[in-house]
């Protein structure tokens, strides 16, 4: 192997333009990522043939394809192409779920099975980036695939194993909630996302975030908590009951029964429901199924003002209670 002062020299040459020419025995597995960044530098590698073994290792493909937001018919094109020329096909919905997805009919779509892994085969990755050392592996996800970080920490892990790479971006809640309520997308401040509550577990960071965003003005995107191996999704009820008591333990006066709020219940469906109201009014709405996803607007331009009035049923005597700017 190479060390790092020897690369750094054979770098620094290369800089000052003169030819570097490296024969080099492929002894691990980070040499792929050696000689990648070496490649940057303007260096050239000598074809030889200890270099089988090395090449063998770019071959494998994992691939990122988004489904969209509520059923199978929202994959695109160019993601139905991949999934019927690969070899391996992944899934997971733990970090987000489809209205309704017939997996049996996607099967006979693509023509080959789909290997639904758990929350705890996605987080550690190994079943996915071995496959995806000499295999063309497809990764399923709801939504758009890079909104997970744990999908973003498989890519890396692909990447650097040699493996290439490709994202196959969809609809995403991140962008579909704000288009359904009629709120500027580029007002949005950092996401948050409220969590169920255990015995000793209350996070109020989610009150935190939305308290900064408000500060600045802008809007914050409240997912709720997905636990799919329990069946369990939180609703818009019991989000807005969790934030009523984070406000009962940290008094700011934030979030009240007067506090405008939004919700979309099943974005991308056909039976989608788009509200605004006081919180008051909401907690006690029925929004029918899950997925559910609370916004707590900050400071709305007219044109917001109209649109949750037209978009999502905001009544005048709500209207009333929004600070004018």
């Amino acid at each position: 192997m190479w060390g790092k002062k020897r690369l750094r020299g054979l770098c620094n040459r290369s800089n000052k333009k003169e030819p570097v020419v490296v024969a080099h025995v492929y002894e691990s597995r980070r040499c792929f990522k050696c000689f990648r960044n070496l490649s940057m530098h303007g260096i050239t590698f000598l074809n030889v043939t200890t270099m089988k073994d090395c090449e063998k290792m770019s071959k494998g493909r994992l691939v990122f394809v988004g489904l969209g937001l509520y059923d199978e018919q929202d994959v695109s094109l160019k993601g139905l192409q991949e999934l019927k020329q690969c070899d391996v096909v992944f899934a997971e919905f733990y970090t987000a779920k489809l209205g309704h997805f017939d997996i049996d009919a996607f099967e006979k779509l693509i023509g080959k099975k789909i290997e639904i892994i758990s929350r705890e085969e996605t987080e550690k990755g190994d079943k996915i980036i071995n496959a995806a050392r000499n295999k063309n592996v497809v990764f399923l996800t709801a939504g758009d695939p890079m909104i997970a970080t744990t999908h973003i920490d498989l890519r890396l892990r692909a990447i650097k194993q040699g493996s290439s790479t490709q994202i196959i971006h969809s609809g995403s809640i991140a962008t579909a909630v704000p288009g359904l309520l009629g709120l500027q997308n580029y007002k949005f401040g950092r996401t948050t996302t409220l969590a169920f509550t255990e015995k000793e577990y209350f996070p109020t960071s989610p009150y935190s975030v939305i308290n900064n965003n408000k500060k600045m003005g802008l809007h914050t995107l409240v997912l709720l908590d997905i636990q799919a191996e329990k069946d369990q999704y939180m609703t818009a009820n019991v989000g807005f009951e969790l934030l009523l008591k984070m406000e009962e333990k940290l008094r700011k006066n934030l979030i009240t029964a007067d506090t405008i709020a939004c919700v979309v219940a099943r974005a991308g469906a056909p039976d989608v429901i788009v509200a605004a109201n006081t919180i008051y009014v909401l907690r006690n709405q029925d929004f029918g199924p899950p997925l559910h996803t609370i916004v707590i607007p900050g400071n709305l331009h007219f044109m917001e003002i109209e649109s949750l009035e037209l978009c999502a049923g905001l009544p005048l005597d709500a209207r009333r209670k929004i600070p004018k700017l």
